[in-house]
């Protein structure tokens, strides 16, 4: 036999109620069912209460809200019924409503409304539903009897939060239930939530009470399984409403199901598992608007899966309370006394943790005992706390509770660091840490705004373990930012399918407009939208406010979130300090941080090795060769850098590469800026200040604390041309200056020579110049714009590490700078 419930949601509407009936006439259900328990239509219990607390306030709108109930359940059954058969259920919803307007008037005329009043107008919603389904069911050729269940379950007098009697209770529905053999009974259709106490006085269960219901009906009857019928598959690994790689647990335990129900799981009241774990009764989660779906099975012992947790659940608001003082050291019964002062103010504690030195003890309650709780504290420890041996307690507000929890955690080791690197990882402070004996849960309190993003976060770290993200946050989508979005978007599903790297594109804006999509956009179709085509998108643009896009990106409080700056803005790289206090990753090509001020340089790479937050730069030297990364490996493997060599300059490197005789000096300029090897103004590179911003980087990776102005700059070009008014008058004083350098390069070449223009990083001081370059030299191989550096250090004394080739170009930068948000990936681990 088979025991089923069906929630609000259910039962919520016609076409949900075709669904139940469907599930009863089907081959698993059809004459295995003795009972099912539903629940009131969605939304009428909470319109219950808002009647009584209408009627006790002297509104008379509650007659309304009465006459909308009524309407509700007519026009239901005017759905399924006809006839006589309508007219007698209309009759039963009018009696049923008439009896609660009258309780609801007579509290309207006392002004008065007790809990047990409350509770027995609660129950109209499932009175009404029971009945009423009973009529629908047997209309549709399943025969049924509606079953008040007030007479069967027996409870204590706690009025809103009734507490069943087993004996009482199983006795009642066991002779209810018996039938002589061969006898058939009709499918009894029972109110859920309710019962009474044993002087008959109508109670309810709790919110959530009708699962209760069932599985009492359940153990009682000793039923196969009971299956309570919901609107989602099962309890899932998350809330998918927060992670929606959230996924059904196809089997878990009663000890489980306890634990991820306490600590917030929606789909399981946790009373429920109780009856049925006594009995030894499986509960079965099923959805009613999927059917076919098996949903997750709750048993004593379940089977072992593959992931050493079964699921994440959370409390979205608590408080937290503390009290602490060196009064309470060795003090025997101090957390009695703690406890006992609670539990007689009637509040309930969610999760207690203390300190092994016993100086403090802090618990957690719902935030509307937060206060109740405080004073409960100072009544009784009024004497310690005026003496000033313990301290007055403290309530934290504003907080939330994320578990973990799974059976197979006492054999499996590191899942606590798994669940703390997580968090930490993403800038997730944890305030308090429960973890029972039974190792069955681990608890942490946080701040209630992380709550999603600590979700997502855990949830990644123990069941997509193979798979890391990055939410990615984009600043400049001009030639490298917009080359970078290509690249993305032609290699991401590769990425994604091949290397498990999922890389989402939340946020990203150019120098007018900024736009945002939590759920990820296409990164082909990013530009054309913040250049104002907005066709099919629902993604938010806002005018450019860099503040702004900071705010939102820390807002939407993502985990894995990466900031990739694509620009050479001052102002940009002045908020990476900002940026990274929020414990989010920085990628960037734009080298206006790193060549900055000694102080700022050292305080963001400081922050990044002390916090673990990655601050990632390669690409400000030499594009996507490996030379930081290199200089990096050789510091932290012990080897120390005695001098590095290096051309530094694309632009340079083509001109000087290329500077033979067979073309002036003042051409090769004009050719560079054709191909785009410079900028429009030729003399934003020949001034040689990015090479020397290049080489200021390469000096502080190397340990030298080196401010811009220490850097040794020999101009490449006369006053002249820096004095020229504009580009066409710069090349008009360069074309004078051709003999001064042909001149250079001739007595070069009599030596068997050619002019480079290097940067050299030896002896503490950073020096650039141009000068002669001997046959052998490896600054001679170079082709095209190629960069080169050539590092000695203590183990390449003989014989010198070259890296070398391309050092300039959207393709490569671009590569580089998606290299190291793919590295960002694999470091969220």
């Amino acid at each position: 036999m088979l025991v089923l419930k069906f929630g609000g949601s259910s039962v919520g509407s016609p076409q949900a109620i075709e669904r139940i009936i469907a599930i009863l006439k089907d081959k698993d259900h059809a004459g295995k069912t003795p009972a099912v328990v539903v629940s009131a239509f969605s939304g009428v219990t909470d319109a219950l209460i808002d009647t009584a607390r209408r009627a006790v306030a002297g509104d008379s709108s509650y007659t309304g809200i009465v006459r909308n109930l009524e309407k509700r359940h007519k026009t239901t059954a005017g759905a399924f019924l006809k006839g006589e058969e309508r007219k007698k259920a209309a009759a039963g919803i009018k009696n049923s409503l008439s009896e609660l307007g009258r309780i609801l008037d007579g509290v309207a005329l006392l002004g008065e409304l007790s809990e047990r009043t409350m509770d027995l107008v609660m129950s109209f919603g499932e009175r009404l539903s029971a009945e009423l389904l009973a009529r629908i069911f047997t209309a549709a050729g399943i025969e049924a009897a509606f079953l008040d269940a007030r007479p069967l379950i027996k409870t204590d007098g706690r009025f809103g939060n009734a507490q069943y009697l087993p004996k009482e209770t199983f006795d009642n529905i066991r002779a209810f239930f018996a039938r002589p053999p061969g006898k058939k009974t009709p499918l009894r259709v029972v109110t859920g939530f309710i019962g009474s106490t044993l002087e008959g006085q109508t109670v309810t269960l709790g919110r959530g009470g009708s699962d209760l219901s069932a599985a009492i009906f359940g153990a009682a009857l000793g039923v196969r399984e009971v299956e309570i019928w919901t609107d989602v598959d099962g309890i899932l690994t998350a809330d998918p409403k927060l992670v929606k790689t959230a996924f059904r647990i196809s089997e878990m335990s009663y000890a489980e199901a306890m634990e991820i129900s306490h600590f917030g799981a929606k789909v399981l009241f946790p009373p429920t598992v109780k009856p049925a774990l006594e009995q030894g009764v499986p509960i079965r989660i099923r959805n009613t608007f999927n059917p076919a779906c098996e949903g997750t099975r709750i048993v004593a012992e379940a089977a072992d899966r593959t992931y050493p947790i079964r699921g994440i659940s959370s409390i979205n608001h608590i408080a937290l309370l503390r009290i602490q003082g060196g009064g309470m050291v060795g003090v025997a019964g101090f957390s009695a006394r703690v406890f006992g002062a609670l539990a007689r103010k009637g509040i309930s504690v969610i999760l207690i943790t203390q300190s092994s030195s016993e100086y403090s003890i802090s618990f957690a309650v719902l935030p509307n005992e937060a206060g109740r709780a405080e004073a409960a504290l100072e009544e009784e420890f009024e004497r310690e706390i005026r003496s000033g041996s313990i301290e007055k307690p403290v309530a934290e507000k504003d907080l939330s509770i994320i578990a973990v929890v799974g059976s197979r955690m006492k054999h499996t080791s590191g899942n606590s660091g798994k669940f703390f690197h997580a968090l930490g990882r993403n800038g997730v402070n944890v305030a308090a840490i429960a973890q029972g004996s039974s190792e069955l849960n681990i608890s942490a309190v946080i701040s209630r705004q992380d709550e999603g993003k600590a979700l997502n976060a855990v949830h990644e770290a123990f069941f997509l373990a193979g798979v890391r993200s990055v939410n990615l946050f984009l600043m400049g989508t001009g030639l490298i930012g917009g080359t970078l979005l290509d690249q993305i978007a032609g290699h991401r599903e590769i990425l994604a399918d091949k290397d498990k790297i999922r890389i989402r594109l939340v946020g990203a804006a150019n120098s007018r407009r900024m736009i945002f999509r939590r759920e990820g956009m296409d990164p082909k179709k990013v530009k054309a939208l913040l250049s104002g085509d907005r066709a099919g998108s629902d993604a938010a643009v806002e005018p450019l406010n860099l503040q702004s896009f900071i705010k939102k990106m820390v807002s939407l409080n993502l985990p894995n979130t990466c900031f990739c700056d694509c620009t050479a803005d001052d102002e940009i790289s002045a908020a990476y300090g900002e940026i990274m206090r929020q414990s989010i990753p920085i990628v960037t090509p734009n080298k206006r941080a790193n060549s900055g001020s000694l102080e700022y340089y050292q305080k963001l790479t400081s922050y990044s090795r002390e916090r673990g937050i990655p601050y990632l730069y390669e690409t400000t030297v030499c594009a996507g060769l490996p030379v930081i990364s290199t200089l990096r490996d050789l510091f932290l493997s012990g080897d120390r850098v005695r001098r590095i060599e290096a051309v530094l300059s694309g632009t340079l490197s083509f001109i000087f590469n290329n500077f033979d005789g067979s073309k002036t000096f003042s051409a090769l300029v004009r050719e560079a800026r054709v191909k785009g090897y410079t900028e429009p103004d030729p003399r934003d590179d020949l001034n040689a200040m990015d090479a020397a911003r290049k080489a200021l980087i390469l000096a502080r990776e190397c340990g030298l604390s080196l401010e811009f102005a220490n850097v040794d700059i020999e101009p490449i070009l006369p006053e002249a041309c820096f004095k020229a008014k504009d580009v066409d008058s710069f090349f008009n004083e360069l074309e004078k200056s051709d003999a001064h350098f042909e001149k250079l390069r001739t007595e070069a070449a009599k030596k068997g020579m050619a002019l480079r223009y290097t940067a050299v990083i030896e002896e503490g001081a950073a020096r650039l110049s141009l000068g002669p370059e001997p046959g052998d030299s490896p600054f001679r191989s170079l082709v095209d714009s190629d960069n080169i550096v050539v590092i000695t250090t203590d183990r390449y004394s003989k014989l010198p590490m070259v890296i070398k080739g391309p050092g300039a170009g959207a393709q490569v930068t671009a590569g580089g700078i998606f290299a190291d948000i793919v590295r960002i990936a694999r470091t969220l681990v």
